[in-house]
This record gives structure tokens, sequence and C-alpha cells, in this order.
């Protein structure tokens, strides 16, 4: 049965140790991460130079200028367009990966967003800015589900963790590249080319090296032994073996694991007595934390601009503050797999409620980029966490649309956080969207405190069953 052999391969896999082949895994599927943090986390460093460039007015926006009255200048309907196709490319598109592949799913997600953004970078009126936003969003939905899902199954469960958090820092690292690049290249021209449309096809000129990862990645070997393709997953964890031998010389016995009770996963497995209680829990906590995550970095700049600082200077101390973006992972490095991850969650959130207090009370320059930079470095952490978190807690058989649906529960509610914090920030202010953020740091705290599962260093098919 593809099940048995499937347990079989798992146990194999969770026996490895951390060997340099297993860490250049990790390396690859994170460069292909690059790409979408890239074109993602430029929103708040572009709008702008966008709005300054007339693509948010009335006249621009065609029937999406009814969100203008409560965004700043329009610029919430480019967060919004981003947001709801990351909710449809999360939702529909994830069981893609169930279907077909971690590996082609991956990048083929890569080669769409790269193409819709290329596109979007060349409109000239925000109606269509907005519609290929929204279309390289389903890009970005997919990917980033179907990333999780491939670290989470190619990874042993020991270290696990600090896999996810160099994946982090490793995608993180592109943040400070797009906001130095925003910074010299926005306000100038290139020929016909406005520079903020220059940051962007930067960005997309990444497809070569995504059609090279889809050639030298490995396909999961639990997915394809689960889908009865046996010999090819025999053959990628054969290599794996031999790397590790080559280093360790004899490895450990393989501890069984229980197989799954089914080959094919179905979408009411979700609400069935074994998981509905997490999927309700990882979606209320996903709808709350992304307002704090997505909240702060996507309007970092326009924030900045709402305590009187200039467009250059909140560019400028913009820069500073994504300078932080890598070393939060980082951090998380040193008890990934010591801590159990909801307790690393919990610290994180309660700490991303504190920091945000402080930003939004402070009135000097220093205070301001401080506590912008701790904020970072807890979200941040906090991201490395639960990115591990929600892709243990669901079998191989779902896992790409289980973790799909709890996600895309985050990407619905960034769609309307960011309008959101147009509306806070035109009607309170700073302060106000510090209210906003920490209460639903709050309920994200709650739900994950009271209903988190444990799954410190235990094999993926202990924990989903």
């Amino acid at each position: 049965m593809s099940t048995a052999a499937a347990a079989r391969i798992a146990a194999r896999l969770d026996r490895l140790p951390a060997t340099g082949a297993m860490w250049r895994l990790v390396a690859l599927i994170s460069i292909g991460g690059i790409f979408e943090f890239y074109m993602v986390f430029q929103t708040g460093y572009l709008m702008p130079a966008m709005r300054a460039s007339g693509l948010f007015s009335a006249s621009s926006l065609g029937p999406l200028s009814a969100l203008r009255s409560i965004s700043i200048a329009g610029g919430a309907s480019y967060v919004f367009s981003l947001f709801i196709g990351l909710w449809v490319g999360s939702l529909c598109l994830s069981p893609l990966a169930d279907w077909l592949g971690r590996r082609s799913v991956f990048t083929g997600a890569i080669l769409w967003y790269l193409l819709c953004s290329a596109i979007m970078a060349l409109q000239h009126t925000g109606l269509w800015l907005n519609i290929w936003r929204f279309a390289a969003g389903l890009g970005f939905g997919l990917q980033l589900v179907v990333m999780d899902a491939y670290l989470a199954e190619l990874v042993p469960a020991k270290f696990r963790g600090r896999a996810f958090a160099l994946n982090q820092t490793i995608t993180f690292s592109i943040v400070p590249v797009v906001a130095f690049l925003s910074l010299i290249l926005v306000h100038r021209h290139f020929g016909g080319l406005e520079g903020w449309r220059v940051v962007v096809l930067i960005g997309a000129l990444g497809a070569p090296v995504a059609l090279w990862l889809g050639r030298v990645l490995p396909e999961s070997p639990r997915w394809l032994a689960l889908k009865g393709r046996e010999s090819q997953a025999e053959a990628v964890i054969t290599q794996l073996e031999s790397a590790a031998v080559k280093i360790v010389g004899t490895l450990a016995a393989p501890v069984p694991v229980v197989p799954e009770k089914a080959a094919t996963g179905r979408f009411v497995e979700l609400f069935s007595p074994r998981y509905a209680e997490r999927s309700l829990m990882m979606a209320i906590f996903n709808i709350g934390q992304v307002v704090g995550f997505y909240g702060f970095a996507a309007w970092v700049p326009t924030l900045l601009m709402a305590r009187g600082i200039s467009i250059t200077n909140s560019l400028e101390y913009s820069m500073l503050i994504a300078l932080a973006n890598p070393f939060g992972p980082i951090l998380v490095m040193l008890v990934a797999d010591r801590i159990q991850r909801s307790t690393q969650i919990v610290i994180a959130l309660c700490l991303m409620g504190a920091f945000m207090v402080g930003f939004a009370l402070s009135g000097r320059p220093f205070e301001i980029i401080g506590f912008g930079i701790a904020f970072t470095l807890a979200s941040n952490a906090m991201s490395s966490a639960f990115h591990t978190y929600q892709a243990e807690l669901f079998p191989t058989r779902m896992r790409g649309q289980a973790v799909g649906f709890v996600y895309s529960w985050s990407r619905l509610s960034a769609a309307f956080a960011g309008l959101a914090v147009g509306y806070f920030l035109s009607d309170g202010g700073v302060p106000a969207i510090a209210v906003f953020i920490g209460v639903t740091m709050a309920i994200s705290i709650i739900i994950v405190f009271a209903f988190g599962p444990r799954t410190l260093a235990q094999p993926l098919e202990a924990i989903s069953h």
C-alpha cells in the first residue's frame, strides 16, 4: 500500500542528521521564497511614489475609487488587491500542491507571479495596476503555502524548527534590498520608466532562477510515496542517506511511524472531529496575527509620514527598520527546536503588542526607529514559528489544501486590515492603529495559548495521527 510505503520513507527521513545536503535543500527552497518576499514587501516602499504619480486618483482607479474614501489617497486599494489575490491563491489553488506535487507547483507559482508583476509595472492606470497586482497575488498565495508544506516534508523532525528559521532568514534578507532599491530608485526616471517601475521589473529578472530550481530540487519523498511513486521516493531518500553516511558513518535505525489512513485527502476532513479544532484555531490565529504583521510592514513609510516625517526621510527610516528583517528568524534559530512552537508564538505576539505601543507613543526619530526595529524583530520571529507550526498540524495527504485554508484567512484579513489601517490612520492617527493591532494580537495569543497542541521534535505522522 502507498500509505505503508510513505510511512517507511518518513521513518528513514526523520533519522537523518543535519548534513550539508539537507541544509542545501532548505537554502534552495528559500531562494524561491526570496522572489515572493521581494514582490510582496515592496508594497509599502512603492506606494508613496505610485500615489505621487497619480495612480490612486479617482479617475485612475475607476470602479476601485470607491475604496478611496477609507484609505490614504487610494493606496489601500493596492494593498487590498494584493491580499485578495493572496486569499484566492491560498484558498482555491492550494489543492494543486496535493494533486500535482510540491516542486512543480512551487516553481510554477514563482513564474506566474513574476510574469504578472512585470506586466503590472507597465500599467498606467490604477485600475489595471490593481488588476495585475491581484493576478500576481494568486501566485504569491499559492507559493507560500507550497513552500511551507515542502519544507515540513523534507526536513527531519529534530531540526525542523531551525530549518524554517533559516528559510525565513534567507527570504527576509531581501526586504532590506527592496528598501534600499526603493530609496535610490523611486525618485528617478530611466528613459520613459519611473523609478518604482524599475524596482518591480528588477524582481521579475528571477525567472531563469525559478526554472533552474525546478530542475535541481527533488520532489517531496513523502508525497511521492503516498501517491504510489515509491521508486522515485526511494531515489530521493537514498541520495539523502548517502550524503549523510559520508558525514556521520552508520545511520540510526528508523523509528517506525503510523501510516496515514488514506493516500488522498479530502477538504471536508478539515472539519472532522480530528482536525476541526486545529483548523478553527489556526484560522482565527491567522486572522489576528496578520493585522500586526502586515499592518505594520506594508504601511511603514506611510505611518512615518503620519508622524510628520517627510517622504524622503520616511524611506530612509524605513530602510533602517527593514535592515532588522533577517535577524528575527536568526534569533529564533537559538530556540527553534528547544521551546514548544506555540510558546514561541505567544511570546513573540506579546512583544509585538508592546513594541507597537512604544512606536505609537514615541516622538523622537531614534525612538520611532528603535521601536520599529524591535517590532520587526518580534514579528519575523513570530512568522518563523507559526509557519513551522501550521505546516506540522496536518497530514501529508492534505497538507497543501489544509495550510492553504487556514492561511487564507490571514490573506483575507490583511486585505481588509489594509483598508482599516487607512481608516484608523486618517481618523485617529498612529495611536488608533496601535490599539487596533493590540486587540488582534490579544485574540491570537489567547487562541494559541488555549488550544495549540505540542509538536516539538515529533514526526509529522505522529502529530497528525
